[in-house]
């Protein structure tokens, strides 16, 4: 059974930092593809970072230069560190594994940035 489990999550001021863990089971993490996703109230789920099976690393525009996505594939895990955060960043963040064409996805840790 895959399991993903996402922490790090909180109540932060703007211009904060959070990290955000997710914890992968069930599968061989260096072979898949991972990324962080968000939704906000009202909103769709949107991208913020992905990271390939070699390690190469993709952002969303809002995000670059604030976040940074790493991963140990060692420890199973992924890691989402947030600087400079703004209250628009306020969302649930989604941890998600895409391994052998299958979709997986954590229950999502609440991120809350305050003015």
């Amino acid at each position: 059974q895959v399991q993903l489990a996402e922490s790090g999550g909180g109540l932060v001021q703007s211009g904060g930092s959070l990290r955000l863990s997710c914890v992968v089971s069930g599968i061989t993490l260096r072979n898949a593809d991972m990324g962080w996703y968000r939704q906000a109230p009202g909103k769709q789920r949107e991208l913020v970072a992905k990271i390939s099976s070699n390690g190469r690393t993709n952002y969303v525009d809002f995000v670059k230069g604030r976040f940074t996505i790493s991963r140990d594939n060692a420890k199973n895990a992924m890691y989402l560190q947030m600087n400079s955060l703004k209250p628009e960043d306020t969302a649930v963040y989604y941890c998600n594994a895409y391994y052998w064409s299958l979709n997986f996805w954590g229950q999502g840790t609440q991120v809350s940035v305050s003015s």
